[in-house]
């Protein structure tokens, strides 16, 4: 039971074993000098109070040692990836060995389909969902005419049905079905990024693995925000970017799974370089390409080690938050920010929106979004004035994300109550 109350919230936050984490992280300020009711992790997280002093310690080093940093110093940069590994294992719910954190996004989401979109004679489609965020869209259509055909015949894509905003799952998998014998990938979000929604990552790959396909997933907008057992779901490939809710830092590193079953197979193909080669014979200098065991047998170049000292800080408050943890609150808080919604909704007769995330929290993560009318950008301009960064979306999308790390039940009500403050110009 809610209730619309400062008193109410405060008390909320007041029993919330995690309110000590927004203490962690750095705000921006609003013009009248106080922090922000920042909402936006779903686009940029914030920077976490650690990250400057990890980013100093590697500026030391380099300093210090120069090259020999590579095998020197607090942390040394020749395998910089493995002081990431256990705790990116541990956000996506996979064995360490199927992780690596390398690269950006887009790019690894290239190098992980060259290894698994593998079409043959009739088998050589990819179903994935209608509206995907445009670098997925970019990336399939690049790799299906890498591969000769053309997206209108080779990408079918998944619907939501007329006057609804979500795709259902009956409707994702009854496609996987009755093109059987067509489909080599399977390829889907985590979280959708425009309505919020949840997919079922477990049944749609058990339901690609039934009929003889790949199943992988882009979880940009789902590590760090939900939780995710990859392992145990059996998914084929995933990858994912570490500046939304992974607090990393703008267009800082991603990373990458891959199933064992897959990554301890060194027959599987993947594109090589250097970085990927076999650690101990890597400065013989050889011809004829020998991986590194597991996932980090996928890395092209040497690590980024700026950025990935930036993320390890942020990986390391995540550990000691806990996934499980963060996903609990996150439910709870979003839950009172739809609660708040419906309120305004009620009593402020200037504003008019309807949320199409679905409203089951097993269906969503730390967002909800808003599908405003013509006064949307209005109510949205209003709060950004009042010191709110949340996310505008073409052409009528407030997206709104009470992101666990560092939101407050409080912030939650401050918001409710700048919205009920709103009048129509």
């Amino acid at each position: 039971m809610f209730i619309n109350s400062v008193e109410f919230a405060r008390e909320k936050d007041y029993k919330d074993e995690l309110m000590s984490f927004k203490e962690e992280f750095l705000f921006p300020q609003h013009t009248d000098g106080n922090p922000v009711l920042y909402f936006c992790g779903n686009s940029l997280g914030l920077q976490p109070k650690s990250a400057e002093n990890a980013l100093k310690n590697e500026l030391e080093d380099w300093s210090k040692w120069g090259v020999e940093g590579h095998f020197q110093g607090k942390k040394p940069w020749f395998h910089y990836h493995k002081f990431l590994t256990d705790y990116a294992a541990e956000v996506v719910g996979a064995n360490p060995i199927e992780v690596v954190v390398m690269n950006q996004l887009t790019v690894n989401l290239h190098l992980l389909m060259a290894s698994f979109y593998q079409p043959k004679g009739n088998r050589y489609k990819i179903i994935m969902e209608a509206g995907a965020f445009p670098s997925d869209m970019y990336a399939v259509e690049s790799q299906v005419n890498f591969h000769g055909y053309d997206y209108d015949d080779a990408v079918i894509e998944v619907k939501p049905r007329d006057g609804e905003h979500c795709i259902r799952t009956e409707d994702i998998l009854k496609l996987i079905e009755s093109h059987r014998d067509e489909i080599a990938l399977v390829f889907f979000s985590g979280v959708q990024y425009y309505t919020g929604q949840l997919f079922d990552i477990k049944l749609i790959t058990e339901a690609a693995h039934k009929i003889g396909a790949i199943a992988g997933f882009d979880l940009a907008h789902a590590a760090g925000n939900i939780n995710v057992k990859l392992h145990d779901w059996n998914v084929d490939f995933a990858a994912w970017c570490s500046y939304k809710y992974l607090n990393s830092g703008p267009g800082n590193v991603s990373g990458i799974f891959i199933h064992e079953k897959h990554c301890t197979n060194p027959e599987t193909f993947r594109l090589a370089g250097w970085w990927g080669y076999k650690e101990d014979k890597r400065f013989l200098m050889e011809r004829g390409y020998i991986p590194e065991p597991g996932a980090a047998g996928w890395q092209m170049s040497n690590a980024p080690v700026f950025g990935m000292a930036v993320h390890l800080s942020s990986l390391e408050i995540f550990h000691n938050a806990g996934i499980d943890n963060l996903r609990a609150k996150s439910i709870d808080l979003t839950n009172y920010l739809e609660f708040i919604l419906n309120d305004v909704i009620e009593k402020n007769n200037d504003i008019s929106f309807q949320i199409i995330t679905p409203g089951n929290s097993d269906e969503r993560g730390a967002q909800l979004s808003l599908l405003t009318d013509k006064n949307g950008k209005q109510l949205f301009d209003h709060l950004t004035n009042k010191g709110v960064i949340a996310d505008w979306r073409e052409s009528n999308v407030i997206r709104i994300a009470p992101t666990p790390m560092y939101n407050s039940f409080e912030d939650v009500y401050r918001l409710g109550q700048m919205m009920l403050e709103f009048k129509l110009k």
